[in-house]
């Protein structure tokens, strides 16, 4: 598997390989290269950093297709946008002629990116200095492991370990299989109906598309359906979300009897700039579900790009906690 720029390498990046080894066999080698601390007092995964010196919040996003800076955060940094007519943002749903700024250092930790362009996008502010998204650019690179119960987010370096289980903490985790060509997404049943969900960690509640869950004969008419509040998702604005009940949920060996999910028209306002898998869904190249922190926070989860698989495993509380809401149109 091809390592690209960012943690391509220890060396590259200047972080030291530990001694100390996860998971190994005589061939296998599965070493701790970097352990970065959570912000206790965020839902989602969101660690300290630096730009150009001066500090600021990261969010860790599965979700996003590419790295980007927000808007609110140009000004507070000092940076220049300039334009780049007929460049196109892979997974962010932006217009061709993206906005983009350039950072002469990127910090986390003793990692360093410099000369990094990177595009402006998204309109939601996830927090006072939270102005970068760490998307699937970076997380395609590495093997990484979310321990949200903890506050922990542990990237590690893998070596000959095809067919090694590198769920070190637990011998019974669930292993599924990262679907081929997709970004960071698995099989999930739902109602006994496989689907495609996508791992979004800067989703603070799983959610479950509209068309799909309406395929599943769930709408927001259906018995029991309450209302969820605005649900931001791709693309510009909010969208309307309700709590509907399900028959069952499961991913692998574990079974969820009578969840309760959002539903949201998640793409309504999303561009699609790429196609998909063939697993089932009705908007094609897209999934059926978002994972979310609220997923992640209830498991603790290793993803295995090196083998293309998703370790997880449940260490408690409610998988999919759920709050009626008033609706975005309401007082």
């Amino acid at each position: 598997m091809k390592r690209r720029t960012f943690l391509a390498a220890a060396a590259v990046i200047g972080l030291a390989m530990s001694s100390s080894t996860a998971a190994q066999t005589q061939k296998c080698k599965f070493a701790l290269i970097a352990e970065w601390s959570l912000r206790a007092d965020q839902y989602r995964p969101v660690i300290d950093g630096a730009i150009n010196g001066q500090k600021i919040g990261i969010l860790l996003d599965t979700g996003a297709g590419q790295s980007s800076i927000r808007p609110s955060g140009i000004s507070r940094l000092g940076l220049t946008r300039f334009r780049v007519e007929g460049a196109l943002v892979p997974g962010l749903g932006v217009e061709p002629g993206a906005e983009y700024v350039h950072l002469d250092e990127f910090r986390i930790g003793r990692a360093v990116r410099k000369n990094w362009r990177v595009p402006v996008a998204g309109e939601y502010d996830f927090g006072d200095d939270v102005f970068f998204v760490l998307g699937d650019d970076f997380f395609n690179q590495v093997d990484v492991e979310f321990d949200l119960a903890r506050n922990v987010i542990k990237l590690y370096e893998s070596k000959d370990c095809e067919g090694v289980s590198l769920a070190y903490w637990a011998r019974d985790a669930i292993v599924v299989p990262i679907v081929a060509g997709s970004q960071l997404e698995l099989t999930v049943s739902i109602n006994g109906v496989p689907l495609r969900a996508r791992l979004d960690s800067s989703t603070t509640k799983s959610v479950v598309s509209l068309p799909d869950a309406e395929r599943l004969g769930v709408t927001p008419k259906t018995p029991g359906v309450v209302g969820g509040g605005c649900y931001y998702g791709f693309g510009k604005g909010s969208v309307e979300s309700w709590i509907a009940p399900f028959v069952s949920f499961a991913v692998g060996n574990e079974l969820i009897r009578n969840p309760k999910i959002h539903i949201a028209q998640v793409w309504k306002n999303y561009t699609v700039t790429e196609t998909g898998t063939r697993l089932p869904s009705t908007l094609p190249g897209l999934p059926a579900m978002l994972l979310g922190a609220d997923f992640l926070r209830s498991h603790r989860v290793l993803v295995a790009q090196s083998q293309q698989k998703i370790y997880l495993s449940y260490v408690g509380g409610t998988v999919f906690p759920a709050t009626p809401t008033k609706g975005c149109s309401e007082k």
